[in-house]
C-alpha cells in the first residue's frame, strides 16, 4: 500500500474523530473485505447446513455428525506451504498472493455450488463428502486471505485491521446464512446455496483491485527440488530460530484453554438454569452480537493507543474474569439481569482479545510464509482446548457442577496471563516477533536466517 493510498483521503479523514480515522485507510478497509469472504464457507457448513439436513427430516445423530467437517480449518496448515511456496501457472503473472486469492475464491465457489445440487435425502455419504470438501476450500481461502491482510496492513495497522477483519467474518457469515434462510423459503436450498456463492468475490476483488501486497516477500530460489522442501521446513525453522520460540509456542497452546472449555457449556448452563428460548436469544444472541462489535471497536482502539504487549495482556485478563462472571450467573441461577451483564461482558472481552490476540499473532510471521506460519499459529492457538472441550468439558460439569466448573475454566486463563507477562518482562515478546510486525522489509537478522534467502 502506498503512500499515496495513505495520505489522498486526508483532507476528508482529518473532519473524523480521532478514533475512527484509522478504520477508514485501505488497508483496514481491504481487511473488512477479505473477512466477509472469509466468513461465508464456514456458515455454508454450520448452522445453515444443518438447518437444511434438518428440513430434510434427518435425524439429529447424523446431523450432528457433520460438525466433523470442521476439523479441516484445525488441519489447513498441513497445506498452507502450498501458498506460500508454489506459483500458479499463467495466473501467477498476477502475483503470487492475488493469483492464490483468486484460485481460491473460485475453488470455494465451486465447492459452495457442488453442496448445493446434492442431495441429502438421496445420498448422505455424498453430502458428507460435498461438505468436507467446502471445509477444504473454506479453509484454502482462509489462509489465502489471512496472509494478503497481514501482508497489506503496516505493523501499526495489524490491530485496526484484525478488528475490521472480525467485522467483515461476522458480516459475512451471518449475511450468508441469513439469505440462505430467505432464499430457501421461496426458491429451495439449491438456490440459496448458490446466491450464497456469491460471498467469495469481495475478496477476489479486492486483491484484484488491490494489486499484490507491498510488503510480500518471496524466496530467492523458486524452482527445484530444494526450493520445494525449503517451502515445507522453512516456515518451521525460521519460527524456531527466533528467541523463546518454544515459550511463544507454549502460550499459543494454552493461552486459549480456558475460554474454549467455558463456551462449549454456556448454553447448557443456561438450559438447566431455567432460560427459555426467547431469553437465550435476547441476551446471548442479541446482546452478545452487539456486545462483540463494541469490542472489536474497542480492541482496535487499544492496540493503537497503548501497544500491542500492554493491549494483549490486558485482554487475556478481561478473557479470564469473563469466565468467572459465568461462575457468578450459576450460582445466582435464573437471572435476566444476571444474564445480561455475563453475556456484556463475556463478548465484549472476546471482542477486544479477538483483535488484539489476533494481531499479536498476525505479527509473528515472516513476510516469506506469512500463510503457512499464521495457519500454523492459528490452528495450534484453537487444537488445545477443542481437544480437552470434546473430552472432558461435559464430565467435569457433571462431577464439580457449574460453580467449580466456572471457577476452573478462570484457573485455566492463568497459565497463560502470567506466561505472557513474564514474556514481556525478559523481552522476548519482541524478539519473537517476525518481519510482519516490523517496519519496513524486516532486519538483517531475518534475512539471513531464512532458508532460501
Amino acid at each position: 500500500m502506498s503512500e499515496a493510498s495513505q495520505s489522498a483521503p486526508q483532507g476528508w479523514r482529518s473532519r473524523l474523530p480521532e478514533g475512527i480515522r484509522p478504520y477508514t485507510e485501505a488497508g483496514p478497509i481491504a481487511a473488512f473485505f477479505l473477512g466477509v469472504s472469509s466468513g461465508f464457507p464456514y456458515a455454508m457448513i454450520g448452522a445453515t447446513l444443518t438447518t437444511r439436513l434438518a428440513q430434510d427430516g434427518l435425524d439429529k445423530k447424523s446431523i450432528t455428525a457433520f460438525s466433523l467437517a470442521f476439523l479441516v480449518y484445525n488441519l489447513k496448515f498441513l497445506w498452507a506451504w502450498v501458498v506460500d511456496g508454489v506459483r500458479i501457472p499463467i495466473l501467477g503473472r498476477l502475483g503470487q498472493r492475488v493469483s492464490w486469492l483468486i484460485l481460491a475464491g473460485v475453488f470455494a465457489m465451486a465447492a459452495v455450488v457442488n453442496l448445493a445440487l446434492v442431495d441429502p435425502s438421496a445420498s448422505l455419504l455424498y453430502t458428507a463428502y460435498a461438505a468436507v470438501l467446502v471445509g477444504v476450500a473454506g479453509a484454502t481461502f482462509d489462509i489465502v486471505i489471512d496472509a494478503y491482510r497481514i501482508e497489506t496492513l503496516q505493523p501499526q495497522q495489524l490491530g485496526v485491521g484484525s478488528g475490521m477483519s472480525q467485522y467483515g467474518w461476522r458480516i459475512g457469515s451471518v449475511g450468508a446464512a441469513s439469505l440462505a434462510l430467505v432464499v430457501a423459503a421461496r426458491f429451495g436450498w439449491e438456490m440459496a446455496y448458490l446466491a450464497c456463492a456469491g460471498f467469495a468475490l469481495p475478496a477476489m476483488l479486492t486483491g484484484l483491485i488491490l494489486g499484490e501486497p507491498a510488503r510480500h516477500r518471496e524466496p530467492k530460489e523458486r524452482r527445484g527440488m530444494i526450493a520445494a522442501a525449503r517451502a515445507v521446513y522453512g516456515p518451521f525453522t525460521e519460527f524456531f530460530q527466533r528467541s523463546g520460540a518454544l515459550l511463544v509456542l507454549l502460550f499459543i497452546l494454552l493461552h486459549k484453554i480456558g475460554d474454549t472449555l467455558g463456551q462449549l457449556t454456556l448454553r447448557l448452563l443456561l438450559d438447566d438454569s431455567g432460560f427459555t428460548n426467547d431469553e437465550i436469544a435476547i441476551y446471548d444472541v442479541g446482546v452478545g452480537f452487539w456486545a462483540y462489535l463494541i469490542g472489536i471497536f474497542i480492541g482496535g482502539i487499544m492496540y493503537s493507543k497503548i501497544g500491542m504487549k500492554r493491549s494483549v495482556l490486558i485482554s487475556l485478563i478481561l478473557m479470564g474474569v469473563s469466565n468467572f462472571t459465568f461462575a457468578l450467573l450459576a450460582q445466582a441461577g435464573h437471572s435476566n439481569i444476571g444474564l445480561a451483564g455475563a453475556i456484556l461482558f463475556e463478548n465484549i472481552a472476546s471482542g477486544i482479545g479477538g483483535v488484539t490476540v489476533v494481531a499479536y499473532f498476525s505479527a509473528l510471521t515472516d513476510l516469506r510464509f506469512t500463510a503457512s506460519q499464521y495457519a500454523l499459529i492459528s490452528a495450534a492457538a484453537s487444537v488445545v482446548g477443542r481437544f480437552l472441550t470434546g473430552t472432558t468439558a461435559g464430565a467435569l460439569v457433571e462431577s464439580m457442577g457449574y460453580v467449580n466448573f466456572y471457577l476452573l475454566t478462570t484457573a485455566a486463563a492463568l497459565p497463560g496471563i502470567l506466561l505472557f507477562w513474564l514474556m514481556m518482562r525478559s523481552g522476548l515478546i519482541d524478539a519473537s516477533i517476525g518481519s510482519a510486525g516490523v517496519e519496513g522489509e524486516g532486519d538483517a537478522r531475518k534475512d539471513a536466517a531464512q532458508t532460501g534467502g
